[in-house]
């Protein structure tokens, strides 16, 4: 990438930390120096992301640890640690937990809130929580960690429950994986008058402008998603506004963003959950369909009640608008895709709101409009293939009020 920027006629690359004087300006501490440039611009876009959360415990400064940052430089290990404390179950603590006990690490999952990857649906939770614990993974649930000691060369964790019990946990590294924050703390942003949020996020509109008109910011570091398919999609959004020539201009939406959890099992994710769903005060259908009631997916294994039998999981509403899917399984974050396309053409027709859909390609009680639900259903879909195990989810719909 560096190469390929230097390589750019009209583009100057300047390695440093950038910092504000004001809106049109900001100043370059250079890395390879002590030199400071100052460059000012007409358009300014900050795209300076975020960087891993570190709660506040005691000794762990002292003691060390690594982050998803820092792992990958001179901390990464020659072999694999013999023992691992992972602080933080979400998406990034799930994935290095996955990663690391596959390589032979007895790994323990050091989780604040009452279940890993907490932002997905419960039964997603508990599935990938079991899966990990039959792979060998420790999973403390309700647990805060409080202070580090090293001693021995081995770092050992207290952790304290919700109901006050101290225990104490030993390994040879400890992981902080407790999400990140902004770094907009590091930009001098009130010289430039640049809003933030109370959690130090920068405020931008749909057209991804700060509060100054002529300073945007996308990626990390608006705080709306921190997913790198998310910053390349607002790219693609500034860059049409601003070089495209065109008037019409294209605005941010942020009520369909899809998101993967890469473990195994693997997890994918875009709409409301079932939760949300139910809190919009609308009638709302529910579905789930199994890898095992496939023939693909009893080809590869699977069979009914299997712990390992992934799913999806479907949210629609009394027209038959898809709302929220959710994957557990093998290729999770393949079979997403056709959902996340469809949700985000629209539906605009109407429809009849109290029937049920019946079995699937038999008839439509739908309109057949982009988002229905009933796209789905009156498609041909190949056989075997696992593409069957999305399709035929909107056959199991029930009522969930």
């Amino acid at each position: 990438m560096e190469r390929a920027l230097k390589k750019a006629k009209t583009l100057d690359l300047y390695k440093g930390r950038a910092k504000f004087i004001d809106d049109r300006t900001i100043t370059v501490a250079l890395n390879a120096s002590e030199e400071e440039v100052c460059i000012s611009g007409v358009k300014i876009l900050i795209a300076a992301g975020g960087r891993p959360f570190v709660p506040t415990v005691s000794g762990l400064e002292d003691a060390g640890y690594l982050t998803s940052e820092t792992f990958f430089g001179p901390q990464f290990p020659e072999k694999p640690w013999s023992k691992l404390i992972l602080i933080g179950g979400g998406p990034i603590g799930c994935e290095f937990a996955h990663i690391f006990s596959a390589a032979g690490t007895k790994v323990t999952v050091v989780q604040k809130r009452s279940r890993l990857a907490a932002k997905e649906e419960p039964e997603i939770s508990k599935m990938l929580q079991e899966q990990l614990r039959r792979d060998g993974v420790e999973v403390l649930l309700s647990q805060t960690a409080s202070s580090v000691v090293e001693k021995g060369g081995q770092k050992q964790l207290t952790i304290t429950s919700k109901t006050g019990t101290k225990r104490r946990i030993s390994a040879d590294a400890i992981f902080v994986s407790s999400g990140i924050r902004s770094n907009g703390d590091r930009l001098g942003l009130e010289a430039a008058g640049v809003a933030i949020d109370a959690r130090g996020w920068i405020v931008t509109d749909e057209y991804l402008k700060t509060s100054v008109p002529h300073i945007y910011a996308l990626g990390d570091i608006n705080g709306k998603f921190q997913f790198r398919h998310k910053a390349n999609y607002e790219a693609d959004i500034l860059i049409h506004n601003l070089f495209s020539g065109t008037r019409k201009k294209r605005s941010a939406h942020y009520n369909i963003v899809p998101w993967a959890i890469f473990t195994h099992p693997q997890i994918a994710h875009v709409g409301m959950t079932e939760a949300e769903a139910l809190k919009t005060g609308k009638r709302i259908q529910v579905g789930k369909n199994f890898y095992s009631m496939t023939a693909y997916g009893y080809a590869m294994g699977y069979e009914p009640n299997d712990p390992d039998d992934g799913f999806v999981k479907l949210i629609a509403d009394e027209t038959g608008k898809i709302l929220g899917v959710h994957i557990i399984g093998p290729h999770a974050t393949i079979l997403i895709q056709s959902f996340v396309y469809l949700m985000n053409a629209g539906f605009t027709c109407q429809s009849r709101p109290n029937q049920l859909p019946i079995p699937h390609q038999t008839g439509s009680r739908y309109c057949l409009e982009a988002s229905s639900i009933e796209t789905i259903d009156q498609s041909m879909v190949i056989h075997p293939a696992l593409s069957e195990v999305v399709a035929w989810v909107t056959g199991e719909l029930k009522w969930a009020n």
